[in-house]
């Protein structure tokens, strides 16, 4: 037995082996990697050279930085609340048995998995200033639109919407399952208790949900940090880096402008922000998340 548990252990191993190495190679030593880079100026032409901390210090120093956080930031603020609070709206909705449901959850989920440059097409045409379907709806309640794409004062709302149009589908089906996960007993004994609909939503569903509120909104904010690809579709940063996020900034730094260090600078910053404000919801969740 000894043997054939050893055999069946070592088959285990030799199956995980190629995740296992290319996780080591491609996540663990990349992530060392570029902690050890941030450290030097290289324009990935000519060796690294050793700068310590000149990079961490030239971020400090440097306003669009300091411009594409706030954007960031900014998109963060707006996209995370709307996403989630669509998403339980969509859900709360859609969480019954009635002809179409089925279709009406695929529809609401295809913008999730369809190619973020699909929809920028799409929703460039909606935001056209002189025949897009944006501004033509404006146009009837007597509203003349802005150029959405173009200005720097509505580019980010734009992209904001974008964004929680597209994300809206995720944040729906999570909270499906947690809504199909809530017993129907629960509410019978609400019922029983003489609740009405409204009660039963705000002391019995919304607690019940808080477990699926906070993945939701954990899992949103990690994806605002990250926004890059609808960004490049949609405005490529413009105009005036009115919509350049952070990510973005990095990997122009990096590949662009070939300064490697001072983008692997910026990715730690990035991590830095990202871990600080999870482990703070972290820390909060146990004075409002309520596990059954």
């Amino acid at each position: 037995p000894t043997s054939l548990a050893r055999r069946e252990e070592l088959t285990a191993y030799l199956f995980l082996a190629p995740n296992l190495i290319g996780f080591l190679l491609f996540t663990v030593l990349a992530t060392l990697a570029s902690l050890g880079i941030s450290f030097t100026n290289w324009d990935l032409l000519t060796p690294p050279q050793w700068a310590g901390v000149h990079n961490y210090v030239k971020l400090w120093q440097d306003p669009t930085f300091w411009k594409v956080l706030k954007n960031t930031l900014f998109f963060t603020v707006t996209s995370v609340p709307l996403t989630v609070a669509l998403g339980l709206v969509l859900a709360l909705g859609l969480n019954r048995k009635m002809r179409g449901t089925a279709w009406l959850r695929s529809a609401y989920f295809v913008p999730v998995v369809t190619s973020s440059f699909v929809i920028a097409l799409v929703w460039r045409w909606l935001y056209n200033p002189d025949y897009g379907m944006m501004n033509y709806l404006l146009r009837l309640i007597g509203i003349t639109g802005p150029n959405w794409l173009t200005s720097q004062k509505w580019a980010m709302t734009a992209v904001v919407i974008v964004s929680v149009w597209k994300g809206c589908g995720y944040a729906m089906v999570l909270f499906l399952a947690g809504l199909q996960s809530i017993s129907d007993q629960i509410y019978e004994a609400g019922s029983i208790d003489g609740t009405n609909s409204w009660q039963r939503f705000r002391y019995l569903t919304i607690p019940l949900l808080t477990p699926t509120t906070f993945f939701v909104s954990i899992i949103s904010l990690i994806g605002s940090f990250q926004v890059f690809d609808s960004v490049s579709a949609l405005t490529d940063g413009g105009p005036a880096d009115a919509t350049r996020p952070l990510v973005m900034y990095i990997v122009d730094n990096a590949f662009t402008y070939l300064s490697m260090g001072y983008g692997a600078a910026l990715a730690w910053v990035l991590f830095a922000i990202v871990f600080v404000i999870t482990l703070v919801q972290w820390r909060l969740q146990r004075h409002w998340v309520h596990y059954e």
